[in-house]
This record gives C-alpha cells, sequence and structure tokens, in this order.
C-alpha cells in the first residue's frame, strides 16, 4: 500500500449509497482501528458509539444541523466520539491496571509505578482548569477520527468527519451525561453513491513549499 496515493485518492463523502452495507468484518476492522488509536500517555480518554441500526440513527438525528441529516440516515454507520467528562483516579488506575495485564511492565514493579507516575503528571500540565482538560481530550479524539479516515480509505470505504451537530442535543441523545461522557466529533462511513458530486472533483489542497518547511 502506498501512503501518499492513499491520502490523495480519499475524500470526504457528501452522498451514501443505502443499499451497501458494511460487512460484519469491516465494522470490527473499524472497531480495531479506533481501539488502538494512540493517545498522549495512552490516556484512552474516550468512548466511541457505532450506530448502525434505524433506531440508532433516529436518536442522532435531531442533534444534527440540516445537512448532515441526509449523510447519517443512509450512511451504514455513523460513530459519535465522545471523551469523558473528567479523568478521574479510577480511569488512571484502569489504565494502569489494563498495561500490567498486557504485560507492559513484565511484572517489574518499579516500571509499573514509573509509568503511572509519568502519567499523572503529565495529566496535571493539562488539567489546570476543567476546561484545559477537556481541550486535552478533545485532541485526543481528533486522533483517533483521523486514524478512523484513513482506515477507513485503506479498506476502500469512504467516510465523513461532522461537526455540525449540537453537542448537547447529542449528550441528550444517548444519555452521555449519566456515563460521564461529553461528544466531540462525529463520522459516517460506508460507499459513496452516484449523488455523491464530490467523489468526481479533483482534490485540492495549497502548494507543498506553502505549507512545509524542511530544516
Amino acid at each position: 500500500m502506498n501512503i501518499a496515493e492513499l491520502v490523495t485518492r480519499r475524500y470526504t463523502c457528501k452522498a451514501y449509497d443505502p443499499q451497501r452495507p458494511l460487512t460484519a468484518d469491516e465494522l470490527l476492522q473499524l472497531q480495531a482501528i479506533l481501539r488502538c488509536s494512540p493517545s498522549s500517555v495512552n490516556s484512552q480518554p474516550w468512548h466511541f458509539f457505532f450506530v448502525t441500526s434505524e433506531e440508532g440513527k433516529a436518536r442522532l438525528l435531531p442533534a444534527l444541523t440540516e445537512h448532515n441529516v441526509a449523510k447519517v440516515r443512509s450512511a451504514p454507520l455513523t460513530v459519535v466520539i465522545a471523551t469523558r467528562t473528567e479523568l478521574d483516579d479510577g480511569h488512571l488506575q484502569a489504565l494502569l491496571t489494563q498495561e500490567a495485564l498486557d504485560g507492559r511492565f513484565g511484572g517489574n514493579a518499579e516500571a509499573q509505578k514509573g509509568a503511572d507516575t509519568a502519567r499523572r503528571y503529565y495529566v496535571g500540565l493539562n488539567s489546570t482548569s476543567a476546561q484545559k482538560q477537556q481541550e486535552w481530550m478533545a485532541r485526543q479524539a481528533y486522533i483517533a477520527l483521523g486514524f478512523l479516515l484513513m482506515g477507513a480509505a485503506a479498506m476502500d470505504l469512504d467516510a465523513t468527519p461532522i461537526e455540525g451537530f449540537f453537542p448537547e442535543k447529542m449528550d441528550a441523545a444517548l444519555g452521555l451525561e449519566a456515563l460521564g461522557l461529553k461528544s466531540v466529533v462525529v463520522a459516517s462511513v460506508g460507499h459513496h453513491s452516484v449523488e455523491d458530486f464530490n467523489a468526481a472533483l479533483p482534490k485540492s489542497r495549497l502548494p507543498l513549499q506553502q505549507v512545509l518547511t524542511q530544516l
């Protein structure tokens, strides 16, 4: 796979074919991509809602801006990426426990303690206010979004990043407050339809020399 060709080929889908569902294997691959996305100090401050049912879509529609309703209605998958309302001690302990179970410390108690101390230090640096912590967690969510978009392209699927929604309505639709979560960004995934005008348009980006400096 040539990554440069992949990123040149992928584009933002504007209309989906509702008659082309995703396979069970494709859904599992997309779930794995999100689960394994990187985050600062492995903080994993996220939760992903995979919406594939008509009932699930209907819950989301009132929270979307008008021009995004058709995309979510016709796409076989919509992902709502949420972050925690707070990176509390329970979550940090859960991360450390999972890392130990996954063998990252090789049974070395000092290594485990060092990893915990380092993570709490960097979490603290980005948590001088509740707003700053929320912004930091949102940046992690966008890393996951990037992986989802690239992963979909690598699977010959089309995708659309969606910021056109009302967070308060989305939170209410999914009951996020009770779960200690806040919606951050949405993406739809599927196969484009013949009505997708963007599929035939050439990609447009500023010249490389305007956006990149090599030192």
